[in-house]
C-alpha cells in the first residue's frame, strides 16, 4: 500500500523577511490600529511564503491578517500576492452550516411556505392509477388509487413511533392520571385501516386532545365513563342511650315570689290552654 507523501518546500528568505511589506499590505485594507503584531510565517510553496499579523478588531478575536508574498524565479523584488482576514484556532465561528432539509423542525411551517418532497422520499411509496371510469369511488378513497404517491410501510412506522412516544401517548402525566384509556372511551373515534387497533381521533369537545390523532392506551379525565364523586357532609355519629341506669335530681325549691299553679287556679286551663 502505497502512502500519500506532501511535498515540502523550502523557505525563501527575501519572502521570509519581507515582513514590513507584507504588514503594509494588511494596514491598507484593515481599519487603524487593528494590525497587531506579527505572529510568524509558512512556506506555502517554492517561493511563496504566507506572513501572519495579530487583529486587534475587538469583533474578530482570534482571528488573524494573512498576507501571502511571493518572488518570481531569479527575481530580487518581492510582490504581495493576497491579503486576507482568517480565523485562527481559538476565532468564534459560526457554527456548521446544516441544509434546510434537516434543520427543519416540526411546526415551522407558516401560512404560505411550501414544502416539497423529493422524489425518493422513504415516507411515500408509489400509488396506483385507475383507468376504469365504472370503479369504485370508496376503494379509491380507501387505498389511495388515483394519487401519485401513497403512505409507504416506513412512512407509517415513523408515524406510529411518533404518535405513541409524543403528548398522545400512554407515557404521559395526563394518561397516568386518567380514569381509564381511550379505547373504552365512548368519545374514541378508531382510524381505520392496519392502525385501527392502536390509534383514532377525540371527539369530544371538552377534551385537550379533541380532533387529534390519540393512541388507544392514552387517556384524560374526559373519558365517557368518567364518574365524579359528590361531595358529602359531614357524617353525625348516631346518638347513645342508655336506659339502663338513671341520674338522681334534686327537688328544686321555688323562689320567692314565684306563683305555683295547680289545678288550674291561675285561670289557666290543666293542659295549659287558656
Amino acid at each position: 500500500m502505497s502512502r500519500t507523501r506532501s511535498r515540502t518546500f523550502a523557505v525563501d528568505q527575501a519572502c521570509a523577511v519581507a515582513v514590513e511589506p507584507a504588514r503594509a499590505a494588511a494596514e491598507a485594507i484593515a481599519r487603524p490600529g487593528e494590525v497587531g503584531e506579527h505572529l510568524g510565517f509558512e512556506s506555502e510553496g517554492e517561493r511563496v511564503v504566507t506572513h501572519y499579523f495579530a487583529c486587534l478588531d475587538r469583533a474578530y478575536r482570534g482571528w488573524r491578517w494573512a498576507v501571502t508574498v511571493a518572488r518570481a524565479s531569479r527575481a530580487r523584488n518581492v510582490t504581495v500576492s493576497e491579503t486576507a482576514l482568517l480565523p485562527g484556532a481559538d476565532a468564534l465561528l459560526p457554527p456548521a452550516w446544516v441544509p434546510w432539509s434537516e434543520r427543519l423542525l416540526p411546526g415551522d411551517l407558516g401560512v404560505g411556505d411550501l414544502l416539497p418532497t423529493s422524489e425518493d422520499d422513504d415516507r411515500l411509496a408509489p400509488g396506483y392509477t385507475v383507468t376504469d371510469d365504472d370503479s369504485d369511488q370508496q376503494m379509491i378513497f380507501e387505498y389511495g388509487l388515483g394519487r401519485a404517491r401513497v403512505l409507504s410501510a416506513v412512512g407509517r412506522d415513523r408515524a406510529v413511533h411518533r404518535w405513541h412516544a409524543g403528548d398522545s401517548g400512554p407515557h404521559t402525566p395526563l394518561a397516568h392520571a386518567a380514569p381509564a384509556q381511550c379505547s373504552t372511551c365512548g368519545f374514541y373515534w378508531p382510524l381505520a385501516g392496519s392502525l385501527r387497533l392502536g390509534f383514532g381521533v377525540c371527539a369530544n369537545e371538552f377534551a385537550p386532545d379533541d380532533g387529534k390523532v390519540v393512541s388507544a392506551d392514552h387517556g384524560c379525565g374526559a373519558h365517557s365513563e368518567a364518574v365524579a364523586t359528590a361531595p358529602g357532609g359531614a357524617e353525625h355519629a348516631v346518638p347513645i342511650l342508655d336506659d339502663l341506669g338513671y341520674d338522681l335530681m334534686e327537688e328544686g325549691v321555688p323562689e320567692a315570689g314565684s306563683v305555683v299553679a295547680s289545678n288550674g287556679e291561675d285561670g289557666s286551663e290543666p293542659l295549659g290552654h287558656s
